[in-house]
C-alpha cells in the first residue's frame, strides 16, 4: 500500500523510491523534525499523521513537499508553524549528486497537482 493512501496509519514506516536516482527515508513526527533533518539542501514531504485530505480528484495524506538549501532550518520553521497539528515528516536520505533538488521538488509539486487536481493543502496557505 503507498504511504499516501495508508489512511489512519500512525507511524508509517516503509522507505519510498520514486526513481533510481532518489530515496525518502522513514516518517517521523514534524515536532522532532529538527532531530532527523541534515543541516544540508535537501528536500522533505509533510504528511497528516491519520486520514486523507480531500483534493478535487481524489484523497492524500500529503500536505507540503519542500526544497531547502537548510533543511533543518526548514523542518524547525515547520515544526514551529505548525506545532500542535499531528503530522509527519521524511527527508530525501539518498540522491544522486547530479540532480537538481529544486526542480525534483517542482517536479513532485507537478505531479501532485496533476493527478489530484490542485496544488497541496499547504501549499494553498502560504502567504503570497
Amino acid at each position: 500500500m503507498r504511504d499516501d493512501a495508508r489512511a489512519g496509519s500512525a507511524a508509517p514506516c516503509t522507505l519510498s523510491h520514486y526513481n533510481d536516482h532518489v530515496q525518502f527515508g522513514r516518517w517521523y513526527p514534524l515536532a522532532e523534525a529538527g532531530d532527523h533533518t541534515p543541516q544540508s539542501e535537501g528536500v522533505l514531504q509533510l504528511r497528516v499523521a491519520s486520514g486523507l485530505v480531500d483534493y478535487p480528484r481524489g484523497k492524500s495524506a500529503m500536505v507540503l513537499y519542500a526544497h531547502a538549501h537548510d533543511l533543518r532550518a526548514a523542518a524547525r520553521v515547520l515544526a514551529g508553524a505548525h506545532a500542535g497539528k499531528d503530522l509527519w515528516c521524511r527527508h530525501l536520505i539518498e540522491v544522486d549528486p547530479t540532480i537538481d533538488l529544486a526542480t525534483f521538488c517542482a517536479k513532485l509539486r507537478d505531479e501532485f497537482e496533476r493527478r489530484f487536481g490542485a496544488s497541496l493543502l499547504f501549499e494553498r496557505q502560504q502567504p503570497a
